[in-house]
């Protein structure tokens, strides 16, 4: 059966600006925004608060799996709750940016948590965001982004969103670590980070947030 409401999905590499996009996307059209990127941060955050090896994968993938994740409104939007506590600030720095992605490498991982992303967004009227929406999660989603803009402007804006947090942090380091979870993500052997084959690539370099957000909408709004 056909869902009344699309499916929009929206990938890219880190810092291409996708959870402030499918925020004011999904506030546009009315829809649910889910931020799968915040599921991998999660697993990431406790493992190592747990002291798990983030190579680990029959243990990730079991933590994974008993972890407890749902989305709650809060200020500025959702915010992940894990075994019922709000995450949600702890999820957002470098290290667990860092620890989300070696984890989301993992296969037992990336098993555990498609079925609750698919679950998530079933019925559609729902903005996901993350590396692999488009391609494994919901390859017959009815808009297919990929959002993306150049390492350096990537950075630049990760760079702005952390100073605005209050954590410390450079533009050469940040660069750095992008270039090289970028390359993580492209060649893992599982789910690698790529555009869809239909999807509609976003190049937000040149572009302003208003602009992105009003393409997206209207490619919904026509699906």
């Amino acid at each position: 059966m056909a869902r009344k409401r699309p499916v929009v999905a929206i990938d890219g590499p880190a810092g291409a600006g996708k959870s402030t996009v499918a925020r004011q996307v999904a506030e546009r059209l009315g829809f649910v925004r889910v931020d799968t990127g915040a599921l991998y941060r999660a697993v990431g955050l406790i493992a190592l608060e747990r002291g798990l090896s983030l190579e680990d994968g029959p243990a990730l993938g079991e933590l994974a799996g008993q972890l407890e994740l749902a989305f709650v409104e809060g200020p500025g939007g959702p915010r992940l709750t894990v075994n019922g506590s709000d995450r949600e600030d702890d999820l957002r720095t470098p290290d667990v940016a860092d620890a989300a992605s070696k984890v989301s490498a993992l296969p037992e991982v990336r098993q555990a948590l498609l079925e609750a992303q698919q679950q998530m967004g079933a019925d559609g009227g729902v903005v996901l965001e993350g590396r692999d929406i488009g391609t494994v999660v919901f390859p017959d989603a009815e808009v297919k982004v990929f959002l993306t803009a150049t390492p350096e402007a990537r950075a630049q804006r990760r760079l702005r969103d952390l100073e605005d947090r209050g954590v410390d942090s450079s533009y050469e380091e940040i660069l750095s670590a992008m270039i090289a979870r970028d390359a993580r993500d492209s060649s893992r052997e599982h789910a690698p980070l790529k555009p869809a084959t239909d999807a509609n690539v976003v190049d937000s370099t040149e572009m302003t947030q208003d602009e992105v957000v009003a393409h997206i909408a209207s490619l919904a709004e026509n699906a």
